[in-house]
């Protein structure tokens, strides 16, 4: 399954990107799982998306939890809980 993942703000400076195409192993089916996913990057991703870290996260422009299941070719965003213009 290939996705679309968008970093704004704190998090996009932190891990250096704003957003990236990746095609996702088998067995990622939720926003949580992709999370999980990147943070075995290891380093600044596996600090940043930390589990129990305050992060908000989206889906095809929604605001959703981390059980949230995604399909091929949504786009799933990660951002702080408050973000300025």
């Amino acid at each position: 399954m290939k996705i679309q993942l968008k970093y704004f703000a704190s998090v996009r400076e932190a891990l250096g990107t704003a957003d990236e195409s990746v095609d996702l192993p088998d067995g990622i089916a939720t926003v949580g799982d992709v999370r999980g996913w990147l943070r075995v990057r290891g380093g600044i991703w596996a600090d940043t998306l930390a589990e129990g870290r305050a992060l908000r996260m989206a889906c095809n422009h929604v605001m959703t939890d981390a059980g949230t299941r995604i399909t091929d070719g949504c786009e799933v965003a990660f951002f702080p809980p408050v973000t300025g213009g």
